[in-house]
């Protein structure tokens, strides 16, 4: 008991049983008297649970019992090794939270929450087949739909697993919202479609729901049910529910937090330089539940840091090492990984970290496959220095059918909905004109894009050519860094969502210098091209 205390004192800092207390989300709730514990046992539960009593009594949660989210509490108090059922789905925080819980399924019926392929004309990114040659997102890889799809468009896509989850009945199903396996079907494992890829790792899922939160050692370490060498289709059963209100919101005392292991291990590991610091300091407090898990607890909401769980670049694929070719695969910790680092600082960091996804299947180079690195893009932005958060945005206040006031959990693209996004700080300024403002920075953006996949594409196919030619390894070489550098400074920007919005001096800069490093490796096969040909007279 002693040991635990110390554990969890020395985790959150000096005085963190106090602090956590007291209810911390909102000024209001601090003026409201703290709701009494009620005599409902718990103080059995706490004996063992000394980090659950710090965060719950005092808050807002206080009067709740233990049996509000854990069923089978009885057999567990009589004999410890009977694990209680945590009952992890969204209808139990929708029960007194409605307005949040009905904005969080709601369907944005409009062209772009349709299903939407990258790699077409008109996509975000037309040339990519040729730019990913060699990686199973060649295969399928389509714009995000919004939190309530994101488990259901994970595993029903072509790329994962070989098509072996589909929606049932079809098409007409695809808009169904609610539990994994009330949408899709598991057509077997001898399914695989044509024009599919095997992919899909556990660790991938941990941005996609809740459920797997007691199932999975921190990191993924051995230890839980699951881990990073776990089968993925085993992985994929045990997933019902996509991401859940768990991931951001202490059950216990409702406190603003994050769950998702490799982001913690990131701002631990570099707590004064992380992006999410201010001057030197990061409001999170790491609470470590027995060596199993970890939690964040902040006093203060921020959505930078509770969004940056998913919306950021991350590793959790198997690879290669830069150093010497050799694999890296899932028992290595390098496949949960978080670099927190920019688009021009990305490829620095990967070959410091020794790994790299895949090699291009025409020219060999070395690349980074990247996700969608919204919090590294918008941090030193000009909205992130004015102080804005990701849920000012993209989670405005609305008003339910009761009449109260809530924070919408639908999760809307501003530009839909210029009105409750923008015009709470701009209101000197017509819905009409941000719309404008939004869509000059997104298509001089996409411009900038088009432009730097020409160039990629270019270099591609004179690298191709210059091989037949027999241009010298050595300058073959010189080529593949050259589009290694240009790949990772084009692709974070057909990976990052907001096509340039949310840092449009960082986006000009990467995709410039993309150009630049393209341009400089056709140049030097073009040369050696020369020689050769003159060779050859």
């Amino acid at each position: 008991m002693l040991k635990r205390n110390l554990v969890l004192a020395a985790a959150l800092g000096t005085g963190v049983l106090t602090a956590l207390a007291l209810p911390t989300l909102t000024t209001a709730a601090k003026t409201k008297p703290a709701p009494k514990a009620v005599n409902d046992g718990r103080a059995k539960c706490y004996e063992c649970h000394e980090e659950v009593k710090a965060l719950k009594e005092g808050s807002k949660h206080a009067a709740l019992s233990c049996k509000t989210c854990h069923d089978k509490l009885d057999e567990h108090l009589k004999d410890s090794s009977k694990a209680p059922v945590t009952r992890l789905d969204h209808a139990v925080c929708g029960t007194c939270h409605k307005s949040q819980y009905d904005s969080f399924f709601e369907v944005h019926y409009d062209p772009n929450g349709a299903r939407k392929e990258k790699g077409v004309p008109g996509g975000r990114s037309p040339m990519q087949d040729k730019l990913l040659a060699g990686h199973g997102f060649t295969f399928e890889h389509t714009e995000p739909r919004g939190h309530a799809h994101m488990v259901v468009d994970q595993f029903a896509s072509d790329r994962f697993q070989g098509g072996r989850y589909q929606f049932k009945g079809g098409w007409a199903n695809y808009d169904k919202v609610g539990k994994t396996w009330d949408i899709l079907e598991d057509k077997g494992p001898n399914t695989k479609i044509p024009e599919s890829a095997m992919a899909g790792n556990p660790t991938c899922m941990q941005c996609k729901t809740s459920d797997l939160t007691l199932k999975w050692k921190f990191l993924g370490d051995k230890g839980g049910k699951f881990d990073r060498t776990s089968n993925v289709n085993d992985v994929a059963k045990a997933v019902d529910n996509p991401l859940g209100c768990i991931t951001c919101h202490d059950p216990h005392g409702t406190q603003p937090r994050v769950i998702r292991d490799a982001l913690i291990q990131a701002v631990q590991s570099n707590t004064s330089g992380n992006i999410f610091s201010k001057g030197g300091k990061t409001d999170l407090k790491v609470v470590d539940f027995r060596g199993f898990r970890k939690i964040g607890v902040m006093e203060k909401t921020d959505s930078r840091m509770m969004c940056a769980q998913c919306h950021v670049e991350y590793n959790c694929n198997a690879g290669g090492q830069w150093s010497d070719g050799k694999p890296v695969k899932y028992d290595d910790s390098r496949t949960n990984h978080f670099p927190l680092k920019n688009a021009k600082e990305i490829l620095a960091h990967y070959k410091k970290l020794d790994f790299y996804d895949f090699k291009h299947a025409i020219t060999g180079a070395r690349l980074i496959k990247l996700q969608h690195p919204e919090s590294e893009t918008y941090a030193g932005s000009t909205h992130d220095k004015a102080g804005v958060q990701c849920h000012q945005c993209h989670m405005p206040t609305k008003k339910g059918k009761d009449g109260k006031k809530f924070s919408s959990h639908s999760v809307i693209r501003p530009v839909n909905d210029v009105q409750a996004a923008c015009l709470g700080c701009h209101p000197k300024d017509s819905a009409a004109k941000k719309k404008y403002q939004i869509e000059t920075i997104r298509n001089y953006t996409k411009g900038k894009m088009r432009k730097a996949e020409y160039w990629l594409g270019n270099l591609i196919d004179t690298y191709a050519a210059a091989q037949r030619q027999g241009v010298p390894e050595t300058v073959l070489a010189q080529a593949r860094e050259k589009h290694e550098e240009a790949h990772v400074l084009w692709e974070y920007w057909t990976a990052e969502n907001s096509d340039g919005f949310h840092n449009p001096a960082l986006a000009r800069d990467s995709l410039t210098a993309s150009i630049s490093a393209s341009k400089a490796g056709v140049k030097v096969l073009n040369d050696a091209m020369l020689v050769k040909k003159d060779e050859k007279k």
